[in-house]
């Protein structure tokens, strides 16, 4: 087990997410099997009240989730310092044979709670509370993700070989590299690019027709393309290197930890439209703020994105 003040408290963590989670859990099955609005006994009585125990918590965990997927990213950044090869995040999580798949969890527990927390907030606004054994038979579902994601990473600190040579994120970010997602580099840049730019425009054109589902698809894809144009295109010119492609790297100090700003409004952009839309094909009637949200958010991260290839070529007068 590799133990560091960082990796303790992490872990500290997952054990209190396991304990307050199961409690979460057991009340979300009876709810499920039990709740019925329109009854009366004592047990729909108390089931109403244990639901709002159990939101609380998920609610918490939620909260903590969120700073904490930020914390372990820069946990393992620290960790590179001492590991042979890695030079940042990336080396750390590829030194173990399933760390990709613990990110991978990681970022989807992330949409899965965050979904569960509009649905809750949607829920409370409706006297009627139709959406209860909805959200929380989501939450069962969310609840093993959550027990997956953490015996991921219990077990991926208890691998951690400090004697190990890995390899850097120059060599897995390549076309060399024999990763599963090697296949993406041999993608050329004016391909990704107007990949990029055309999946934005459809966003935005799903933006103005209001169609609940488009925009869904739309939020989908432009998170995946944004993700992959990132890692081939955009990372070079914030390194300024034409070979740089880590998406790690940015969060570091010399790059005024510029990742965590992009990686903020990514997310916050394509949630809002993926949630607010879901909401919106559940409760016809839901708010449309989560459009403007949307909007807002995964325009900036385009606007900033953009700036750094035309910064380059202003003050260089040519492409990478």
């Amino acid at each position: 087990m590799f133990l560091t003040p960082e990796t303790i408290a992490i872990l500290i963590l997952d054990c209190i997410f396991i304990v307050f989670a199961f409690f979460a859990f057991v009340i979300s099955i009876n709810i499920v099997k039990k709740w019925d609005l329109n009854s009366t006994s004592s047990l729909q009585y108390s089931l109403e009240k244990k639901a709002i125990l159990a939101a609380t918590i998920i609610k918490y965990i939620f909260v903590l989730k969120l700073p904490l997927f930020m914390f372990f990213v820069f946990t393992a950044d620290k960790i590179s310092g001492v590991i042979t090869g890695a030079m940042c995040a990336a080396g750390v999580v590829n030194s173990v044979e399933f760390g990709l798949w613990l990110f991978v969890f990681k970022i989807i527990n992330l949409f899965v709670f965050g979904f569960w927390i509009a649905l809750h907030v949607k829920d409370m606004q409706d006297e009627k509370l139709s959406l209860t054994k909805l959200k929380f038979s989501i939450f069962l579902v969310a609840f093993l993700l959550l027990i997956i994601e953490i015996a991921y990473e219990i077990s991926f600190f208890a691998s951690l070989d400090v004697d190990k040579i890995v390899s850097c994120c120059g060599t897995l970010f390549s076309v060399a590299s024999a990763s599963s997602f090697s296949v993406i580099f041999m993608i050329p840049n004016n391909i990704i690019i107007t990949i990029f730019y055309a999946t934005f425009f459809l966003y935005l054109v799903s933006f103005f027709l209001k169609s609940e589902l488009f925009f869904f698809f739309s939020n989908l894809v432009f998170f995946i393309v944004s993700i992959i144009s990132l890692i081939l295109f955009f990372c070079t010119y914030i390194y300024e290197l034409p070979t740089h492609h880590c998406p790690f790297c940015f969060l570091q100090k010399e790059y005024h930890y510029v990742g965590y700003l992009l990686y903020v409004t990514l997310f916050i952009g394509t949630f809002s439209g993926i949630s607010g839309s879901i909401l919106s094909l559940l409760k016809p009637h839901h708010s449309k703020s989560y459009y403007k949200v949307s909007l807002f958010f995964n325009t900036l991260y385009t606007a900033i994105i953009t700036a750094y290839p035309v910064v380059f070529y202003i003050k260089n007068g040519v492409w990478l």
